[in-house]
């Protein structure tokens, strides 16, 4: 099993920036892709951004291009989310998932999943 634990999660006004981290357990951490999904209140879970486990190739929702970014220290066990220029529709508990699959978008793909952290911008 991969066990997941968010953390970097707080409180940020308008067009300020919060660095998430992802720790991963287990020695198999580099042969899954990673993602991170984000739900907030009356919201449907959705898909953030994810990398491949190589670290080669990266995806982004249309929502948080430009914005975030996503990367990997497989060495440290360790996913990343740097998130820049946040807006208030960005409030949400942000997830890190991992998965084997190819499809990294959609959330039933992922087997493991953190407890999530916090996130609030305020305007």
């Amino acid at each position: 099993q991969v066990q997941l634990v968010e953390s970097g999660g707080g409180l940020v006004q308008a067009g300020g920036s919060l660095r998430l981290s992802c720790g991963a357990s287990g020695r198999t951490f580099s042969s899954y892709s990673m993602g991170w999904f984000r739900q907030a209140p009356g919201k449907e879970r959705e898909f953030v951004a994810a990398i491949t486990w190589s670290g080669s190739r990266t995806l982004y929702a249309d929502s948080v291009k430009g914005r975030f970014t996503i990367s990997r220290d497989n060495a440290k066990n360790t996913v990343y989310l740097q998130m820049n220029s946040l807006k208030p529709e960005d409030t949400a508990v942000y997830y890190c998932a991992a998965t084997t699959s190819i499809v990294v978008t959609t959330s039933t793909r992922y087997a493991y999943w953190g407890q999530g952290t916090q996130v609030t911008v305020s305007s």
